[in-house]
Formats: structure tokens, sequence, C-alpha cells
């Protein structure tokens, strides 16, 4: 699935960006936010506290990812296309936003909404023809 993420510190300096790897690797834990956030952590300054940063992704996270997100300690969530059946930014739930939650992130929701759903569109388009949704 072409899901892209990727981490900022607060200057916009890149510290990692990562693609959804969940059937390359075999893993269901291998989302694009959940590798960006893991690789971020070992080249920021804070290791695991990414105060400071922002996670940007070109889906709205799920439940697993938005977890992540907070437990992480990004400032910043900013994703492009909703995600009506797993979405947890406020499609579903809204676990980033979770006033009992310790930490809750900014949410900037429908950035480049369009293209973002495009790609995902086209994607599943050709998924369902030879090679199915695992190419």
């Amino acid at each position: 699935m072409p899901v892209g993420a990727v981490v900022v510190d607060a200057s916009g300096r890149e510290l990692a960006c990562a693609t959804n790897a969940r059937e390359a690797l075999g893993d269901p834990t291998a989302h694009a936010e959940v590798l960006a956030l893991r690789a971020a952590a070992i080249v920021h300054d804070d290791g695991w506290r990414l105060s400071g940063c922002t996670l940007a992704v070109t889906l709205e996270p799920c439940t697993m990812c938005a977890g992540a997100a907070v437990l992480a300690r990004v400032d910043r969530v900013v994703f492009g296309a909703w995600e009506p059946k797993t979405g947890a930014a406020g499609s579903l739930w809204d676990v980033l936003r979770d006033r009992r939650l310790t930490h809750r992130p900014e949410v900037v929701g429908g950035v480049r909404e369009q293209a973002c759903s495009d790609l995902l569109r086209e994607w599943f388009r050709g998924a369902a023809g030879p090679g199915g949704p695992d190419r």
C-alpha cells in the first residue's frame, strides 16, 4: 500500500522517512509511521522522545500508528488522505486528541488530500489486477 511518512525536527530537517513495508517484511507493525518514528528516534538528540518533531504521513494514522506518535511525544501529526475505515485522527477514532492521554500532539489533516487520495485509489485499482495487493 503506498503510504509514506517522514519525521522532521523543529527546524524542518528530515530525521527519517519510510514507506509501508508490512507485506515486504511480513510484519503487521511495519507501517510507514512506525518505521519512520523508530528511525528518527535513533538519530534524534533526545532519543525516543521526539519532542519538537512533526510526523507527516500520506494517510490518516491507524490506532497503532496514532498511539506510537503519542508515545514518541511528537508535537504535530500532519496527514493527507482521511481513512474512514481505520483512521485514528478523527475519522473513526481520535486517539491523537484523547484528553485521557498524557500527550496530545497538534493534528493537521487533509493536507494535499486529493493527491494522496488519488495515489491510493490508483494503487487499489492496480492491486485488483494481476499480482494482487502484495505487489
